[in-house]
């Protein structure tokens, strides 16, 4: 369950690349774009430009290098040239790449336009408590701190967290153990130890936390139509404390 040094090293390079994707992605005027346009400029950064693999493509089964989460979907949403972005949208790009054996996974949630401001505080509010979650991981600490520090931002700002889907560990496989909840009690669950490293990836919703999957067997829905959001950065338990993989550019842990 745990990772020797130089694997972490190696997951670490291949979140610095991971990082690089989403820097690509922050310069795209996405208004008018297509989800699967979006997918395929992707896709070829990864394999063309930074010599990796697109690590969700064929894994399960799934088509695409990316998924395409939009306003009301929850997460797996399936690109498609039919689904076009709009001004005042949301969307999550969730994306794995794999580089020299080892898999890195993060996502954001962008807004596209000129968003309403309850749209842009909800994707605030997520953000917040994705680090919420991260600053609670050290050694010593246990699973269940770390989900309760993510549902009680969540429910402070009157979001719910959806419960069906959950953080996991990962390196040479995409899904490894523990599930990491992003709801929990203090002091309960699995006790962190240096050299884990696995994903927080907390999806909150605008109304109730039931969600329900489409007719595609992929796409995940909230029950009753309203706006969900989702942050994720694959993380590792340092000595100390944590130490981020997929931290991007413009990020800062915060105090």
């Amino acid at each position: 369950m745990t990772k020797e040094p130089g694997e972490i090293a190696l997951m670490a390079e291949s979140g610095r690349l991971l990082a690089e994707v989403f820097s690509r992605l922050d310069r795209l005027n996405l208004i008018g774009m297509s989800t699967m346009q979006v997918n395929d400029l992707v896709d070829h950064f990864i394999v063309d430009e930074l010599h990796a693999r697109p690590a969700s493509k064929g894994q399960y089964g799934y088509a695409y290098a990316l998924n395409a989460s939009r306003n009301h979907v929850v997460c797996h949403g399936v690109p498609s040239p039919a689904e076009v972005l709009q001004d005042g949208d949301i969307v999550n790009f969730d994306i794995t790449l794999e580089n020299n054996g080892y898999i890195a996974d993060s996502s954001k949630t962008y807004l596209v336009g000129e968003v309403s401001p309850l749209a842009k505080q909800l994707v605030r509010v997520t953000y917040e408590a994705m680090w919420k979650g991260i600053k609670a991981v050290r050694p010593g600490a246990r699973l269940g701190d770390v989900g309760y520090a993510i549902e009680r931002h969540a429910r402070r700002n009157g979001y719910s967290v959806v419960r069906e889907y959950c953080g996991h560990g990962i390196g040479r496989e995409m899904h490894e153990p523990p599930e990491v909840l992003h709801w929990g009690r203090p002091n309960t669950g699995l006790v962190l130890r240096e050299g884990m490293v696995f994903t927080i990836e907390p999806m909150i919703n605008q109304g109730r936390h039931a969600v329900h999957t489409e007719a595609d067997g992929w796409t995940v829905v909230t029950g009753d139509g309203k706006l969900s959001a989702q942050f994720e950065h694959t993380v590792a338990v340092t000595r100390h404390g944590v130490r981020v993989l997929t931290l991007r550019a413009d990020e800062r842990m915060p105090n």
